[in-house]
């Protein structure tokens, strides 16, 4: 339990940066199966656009939900869903993830997909 109340402690620091530059954040939930993102509004209330593997029409074409294509797939499709409702410029909230694997993937993927952070 060490682990995830550590993992915590890191999230909840980077989002209050982030709520001090009030800008959309996209936030990044990993499990060992799917992983999902989130566009937030900057004061916190709303989903903008969300999308994960667990949605069949991400999910298509893909071998697995937990791999980096996957975690690119959910990058470019929440992006589309974000730059569709007028969102371009947001905070990457990586949870307290490291920035590697399928959460760079995924970041990867939303700057493909027309997001700027």
């Amino acid at each position: 339990m060490e682990k995830k109340i550590a993992r915590l402690r890191r999230a909840k620091k980077t989002r209050s940066h982030i709520r001090r530059m009030g800008v959309p954040r996209l936030t990044v939930h990993r499990s060992g199966r799917h992983i999902y993102a989130q566009v937030i509004t900057a004061e916190g209330g709303s989903v903008i656009a969300a999308a994960s593997t667990v949605q069949k029409d991400v999910r298509t074409g893909l071998k697995s939900t937990s791999n980096k294509d996957a975690a690119k797939a959910v990058g470019k499709a929440v992006a589309e869903k974000a730059v569709a409702a007028g969102v371009t410029n947001v905070a990457f909230d990586r949870s307290g993830y490291r920035y590697h694997g399928r959460v760079a993937e995924l970041a990867d993927g939303a700057r493909e997909g027309g997001l700027q952070f």
